[in-house]
């Protein structure tokens, strides 16, 4: 499959930070592109295409010396804009022009390693809870699936699936009608809120701010960030809140990784656990499923599923991803 040109000009996380260590290069794939992240020794991140030009190596099988990249096989090193500076087996010859490899744009931020192929299009969300020291902040996942980014990203979007993938722990399948909502879009923006039921918090995971209403409702309001990224803030009516962020990796167009960043103003001393154990949970539920659907990258022609009126986020997002140059 051809990705459409813009996805190469959006950032994408590629890793949680604490994965990229400092003695250690990180090899992945973005968009079927493989890249190859690296810190040098003052920790700034960078990322070039996982490719040494002398004989194909991948370079995330090295290591770093003197804020060079070394490549495994015969330990060439490639400085932080991606020349070859030295090479071993000739240390007096005059370097090939030709020898370096692509960089990419790269950047750290809400404990995420970003990338962006191309000089990117879109800014990345303003989350400020997730950098206010008065939010607890947890990471969970990540969450590797075989499906398109695409279908991760409207699954967490979607409603109407809660009381029947999730009973008991998200929805109540006594209560499965999808409150009306609308759907409003700036540009790579989606914006919408529901006030609908959920499930009361279970012994084994006590994670929302419910526990005292005999029926719970959450509010929840949404931000959808083209292509990839969600930002969830939730509320009961009180002052407690918590904020999801969600953002997945395009891998290739039947493999992602999702990155779920959750931040709250209450219970900040329970152990990350129990969020990072509930959300196992919810995503092994929803991946079950996802990884079902066929094909494996959202239709962007509307003809090609059926859609009804709760489906308004689905049937704004196929569009909006069309209208930015965005969809396949």
């Amino acid at each position: 499959m051809n990705f459409p040109e813009k996805l190469f000009a959006c950032w994408h996380p590629v890793a949680y930070s604490k994965e990229v260590a400092k003695d250690k290069p990180y090899g992945t794939f973005l968009l079927e592109q493989a890249i190859v992240i690296w810190r040098s020794t003052a920790g700034g991140v960078h990322a070039m295409r996982d490719l040494c030009i002398h004989r194909g190596t991948a370079l995330s099988l090295g290591w770093i010396k003197d804020d060079c990249l070394v490549c495994p096989y015969h330990a060439w090193q490639y400085d932080t804009k991606g020349a070859c500076v030295f090479i071993p087996q000739a240390p007096a010859a005059k370097i090939p022009a030709k020898a370096k490899t692509p960089t990419y744009h790269c950047r750290e931020r809400y404990g995420l390693i970003w990338v962006a192929l191309k000089d990117p299009a879109y800014p990345l969300p303003e989350i400020p809870k997730l950098e206010d020291d008065n939010w607890k902040v947890v990471q969970t996942g990540p969450f590797e699936w075989k499906s398109d980014a695409s279908r991760q990203v409207e699954n967490f979007t979607d409603f109407g699936h809660f009381p029947w993938v999730h009973p008991g722990l998200l929805g109540d399948p006594e209560r499965p009608v999808v409150p009306d909502y609308k759907v409003t879009r700036n540009g790579a923006i989606l914006s919408y809120s529901v006030v609908r039921p959920e499930a009361q918090n279970s012994a084994e995971f006590p994670v929302f701010a419910n526990s005292d209403v005999v029926k719970p409702e959450r509010r929840s309001n949404y931000k959808l960030h083209l292509p990839y990224s969600i930002v969830l803030n939730l509320g009961w009516g009180g002052e407690k809140g918590m904020v999801y962020f969600f953002v997945s990796q395009p891998i290739s167009p039947n493999k992602c990784r999702g990155y779920c960043i959750i931040g709250r103003n209450y219970d900040k001393d329970e152990p990350d656990t129990v969020l990072q154990n509930f959300e196992q949970v919810i995503f092994d539920q929803d991946k079950r499923v996802v990884e079902s659907q066929r094909p494996e990258q959202v239709p962007f022609d509307f003809a090609e599923e059926l859609h009804l009126k709760f489906d308004a986020v689905a049937m704004n997002y196929r569009r909006a991803m069309k209208a930015e140059g965005l969809s396949y």
